[in-house]
């Protein structure tokens, strides 16, 4: 999802990441808050007051954020579902789960902490408004950022727990829908579809903005609908896809008899006869049938041509470990979620230490696809 970030800092485990994204989306909040919002509720300021008192709460409202995802990633966390890190973005924050909730209950405390904890900073930032204007006066820049700080995460509040899904009301849709009929793909396409509707809406109040002479907020609506409109598609369609291979191991999809390199290949020659030839970006590396290591193009190219010339692919190879490789009794949904989490398109398949096959995203993608058009939605019905 994100292409371009930076590490913030790490917490409990937990890496907060920035997206690019976000830098636009901090540019607006800041303006809208200092040519708009401040002088109409603080009028009689001067404007370096402003655009400092828009920053305060950028920086207010960031980690407001942080700390709302937090409490979705603490809870996560005691529900084993792992969790990647927290990312800001342009249309918010996102607890980035590398698998989705093993039980509805699950889902349900993870979906509220977020909310449940953004209610009670609003509660802590409106004690401080509070306390800030008895003491400095009515009208005080920090009371106004303090006061602003509590209406907005309560707007967060209020839109979070709208029932669409990816919101936070649509997980928990979704948990009620699953605990009622113990299927998480019907509650997922239910709760999903809710969050297409509601993208729609936000689409046509878009339109509607801007052609009423609001064009900032109207392509934010916009954005912000088609964003929960992919979200949603995409949720779903994953789902699908776990329940789907929930029950078939990898042996199933696997391609036997993999092309396999020998520790004694030199570069030059794995360049031209592997990369060149077969056009993967990694090849397992075999002695006698058992894997020994892995060698990839992003491992070749940070070596210079001389460096290509001499070495060969034992001298350079990686260690193959639980990012690249598979047991083939896996499940095959396990190894999808090993490839989205990864991010690898191919898993080398073992048994003990044989190299026994290597399995593709683009058959795993290639059968769902296949299933769905035959099957539709008996494909994931399940089992009685």
């Amino acid at each position: 999802m994100f292409a371009h970030r930076i590490t913030l800092f790490e917490l409990y485990g937990f890496k907060v990441q920035i997206d690019a994204s976000w830098l636009l989306l901090a540019v607006l909040i800041v303006w809208s808050l200092a040519a708009g919002y401040f002088p109409v509720v603080a009028p009689g300021l001067s404007p370096v007051a402003y655009w400092w008192m828009a920053v305060i709460g950028l920086i207010g409202l960031a980690a407001s954020i942080v700390v709302h995802e937090f409490a979705h990633s603490i809870v996560a966390r005691g529900y084993d579902m792992p969790i990647k890190g927290i990312t800001l973005f342009a249309f918010g924050g996102v607890a980035e789960m590398s698998e989705e909730p093993s039980s509805p209950w699950g889902e349900l405390w993870m979906a509220l902490a977020g909310p449940a904890t953004s209610v009670v900073i609003a509660g802590l930032f409106y004690l401080v408004a509070e306390g800030l204007t008895a003491m400095l006066g009515g009208g005080h820049p920090l009371a106004v950022v303090a006061g602003y700080l509590a209406f907005i995460n309560l707007v967060l509040v209020v839109f979070n727990m709208i029932p669409a899904y990816p919101l936070d009301g649509g997980r928990v849709l979704r948990a009620g829908l699953w605990l009622w009929t113990r299927d998480i793909v019907r509650a997922t396409r239910i709760a999903a579809g809710a969050g297409s509707l509601m993208a729609f809406l936000l689409m046509a109040l878009g339109v509607f903005a801007f052609l009423t002479g609001s064009p900032i907020m109207g392509l934010w609506w916009l954005l912000i609908g088609m964003f929960i409109r992919a979200a949603a598609t995409q949720g779903y369609q994953e789902q699908v896809a776990r329940a789907a291979l929930s029950s078939e191991p990898v042996s199933r999809f696997m391609r036997r008899e993999p092309v396999a390199v020998t520790p004694e290949l030199p570069l030059d020659r794995l360049i031209e006869d592997y990369f060149y030839h077969h056009y993967f970006k990694s090849f397992p590396v075999a002695v006698d049938g058992r894997l020994v290591g892995c060698i990839s193009i992003e491992r070749v190219k940070t070596l210079d041509a001389e460096h290509r010339a001499l070495s060969n692919v034992g001298a350079v190879m990686d260690q193959c470990g639980p990012d690249n490789t598979v047991a083939e009794d896996a499940e095959a949904a396990k190894a999808l979620r090993q490839m989205q989490r990864t991010g690898r398109s191919r898993l080398f398949v073992v048994r003990g230490q044989r190299l026994v096959g290597v399995l593709s995203l683009r058959d795993l993608m290639n059968y769902l696809a296949l299933r769905m058009e035959l099957e539709g939605e008996q494909a994931v019905a399940p089992a009685k």
